[in-house]
């Protein structure tokens, strides 16, 4: 029987990538992997990560760019820093909240 596991970030949160220096806002979460073979077997080995657990898509952004990302929840932190990640398609996406969060446009929604 499989389990049920819920996501541990929700759409619309900032986060950062535990490994490499970027960080992102989440606007889709897959429950498990949904990419292709080659793009998993891309990622080296020793840092390869499993399959059975969310991936999150990303508006990403780095020291030089501003990108999608699709992470691995093993792979991403919470991200406490007070600036907001600045990505060009956030706007298209999101509005801010009274809190300075983000929060999926309506007609975004699915």
């Amino acid at each position: 029987m499989n389990s049920v596991r819920c996501a541990k970030f929700s759409i619309g949160q900032q986060v950062r990538h535990r490994v490499f220096a970027f960080r992102g806002v989440i606007f889709d979460v897959d429950p498990e992997f949904a990419n292709t073979e080659e793009w998993w077997t891309s990622i080296p080995e020793e840092i390869r990560p499993r399959k059975d657990q969310p991936f999150y898509h990303l508006l990403a952004t780095n020291e030089t760019s501003h990108y999608v990302a699709y992470v691995s929840e093993q792979n991403l932190l919470p991200d406490d820093d007070v600036e907001p990640v600045n990505h060009p398609s956030i706007a298209e996406i999101f509005e801010v909240d009274d809190e300075g969060g983000f929060k999926i446009k309506s007609a975004v929604a699915h």
